[in-house]
């Protein structure tokens, strides 16, 4: 047998698992399991859309598209940012479609990062940036942010992070775990702190439709001076319910984009075309989609968040994405205690807060993308753990 062990680089030998990932598992090897785990909308794709990929089938449009997407849907994607933000990108040279929005935070960290360069990363946040960091050669530097915060990352937080080796920030807002939403003035002084120490931004923007209270998301690329020092990676998997079709896309200056596009051609070659073109059809006519699905998250998150805190399990109350962060510290439990005892006991799954970071311990992440019904049991059979707690 071959030590495979001994071919292995260092990165990846040392990569760890997803704590998501382990808690998804335990929940489909049982039986009455409620699911909160995984960051999935219930929603089908909506009709319009999957009819738009069936229809490309039927014409047999099965072949490749250029390395960096269907001119089509890079000017409907340049389009969306532009009737969004007021921000105006070149569709041939400063859009990448990518197989989600994953690969595009991977081509970006391997194209800006190099070995012993570090990437500033606010946690909690999603569980890729560590491990892709630390692929690229890069060395992530974390910085805890705080729940009388909001979760925010505030600029003296950011300025005591720098060193001379930092090049990258990541910006991961709306956040996942925690909801946390950044506001334009809180954008200035973040972009005020970037400027000064020359810095390249990641803004992870796969949540920006998806923010509640009436307040639109706004992106960094918007503030002065910020987008030609911004890569925007966002994608359709969360805002029009499409995770299954694979679909994401960074946009930002061409001279960034352009080796991005390089890699992307020798590992991918090209995003599925099939889903290209439903992804034009998002684009679109998927506005009113968008609008349906919010709210309906947003009835969900309203019971969601003030259930917990009737149960003693207080979360601030987050403004975008569709998950809450809820303390569980009252326990006395550990967050991964609290989740297996909750999944074996009452068979609700939730995901650890130290999945997401170390100082995520202590919480626990819960996904409100399922239905009324489902998050209404959870809350039931959570409310009896809890009352079997106290004895």
């Amino acid at each position: 047998m071959i030590d495979y062990s001994s071919y292995l680089n260092e990165q990846a030998r040392n990569i760890k698992p997803s704590g998501i990932r382990r808690f998804f598992d335990i929940a489909n090897e049982m039986d009455d399991v409620i699911s909160l785990s995984i960051g999935e909308p219930d929603f089908l794709t909506p009709w319009h859309i999957r009819e738009a990929g069936i229809t490309t089938l039927e014409k047999g449009r099965t072949r490749y598209t250029p390395n960096r997407g269907l001119m089509a849907l890079r000017e409907e994607i340049c389009a969306f940012f532009k009737r969004k933000y007021g921000l105006s990108y070149h569709p041939e040279s400063e859009v990448l479609v990518t197989v989600g929005g994953s690969e595009a935070i991977d081509m970006a960290l391997r194209c800006l990062v190099g070995p012993g360069e570090e990437v500033i990363i606010p946690e909690p946040c999603f569980v890729c940036y560590d491990p892709l960091t630390r692929m690229a050669g890069g060395v992530p530097v974390s910085i805890s942010t705080k729940v009388e915060n909001e979760f925010r990352l505030t600029a003296e937080e950011l300025e005591s992070a720098i060193t001379e080796k930092t090049k990258v920030l990541i910006f991961p807002y709306p956040n996942n775990p925690t909801g946390a939403v950044m506001r334009r003035a809180d954008l200035e002084a973040i972009a005020q702190v970037v400027k000064k120490h020359d810095l390249i931004v990641l803004s992870d923007e796969i949540y920006s439709e998806l923010t509640y209270g009436g307040t639109p998301h706004v992106s960094i690329a918007a503030i002065d001076g910020m987008q030609e020092r911004t890569v925007v990676i966002n994608g359709f998997s969360k805002t029009y319910s499409m995770t299954g079709w694979r679909m994401g896309y960074a946009v930002g200056p061409k001279e960034l984009i352009a080796p991005m596009t390089k890699l992307h051609q020798y590992a991918i070659m090209s995003a599925p075309t099939t889903s290209q073109y439903a992804a034009i059809e998002a684009l679109r006519n998927g506005d009113d989609d968008i609008e349906e699905m919010r709210d309906e998250y947003d009835m969900r998150r309203r019971l969601v968040v003030d259930g917990l805190n009737r149960l003693g399990l207080t979360c601030f109350e987050p403004e975008g994405a569709f998950y809450v962060f809820p303390s569980i510290r009252s326990t006395g439990m550990t967050s991964d205690e609290f989740c297996e005892r909750l999944i074996y006991d009452k068979r609700v799954a939730v995901v650890p807060g130290s999945a997401f970071g170390a100082c995520g311990e202590g919480h626990v992440r819960i996904s409100y993308a399922y239905s009324l019904k489902h998050l209404a049991e959870a809350l039931d059979r959570m409310a009896a753990f809890l009352q079997e707690l106290k004895g």
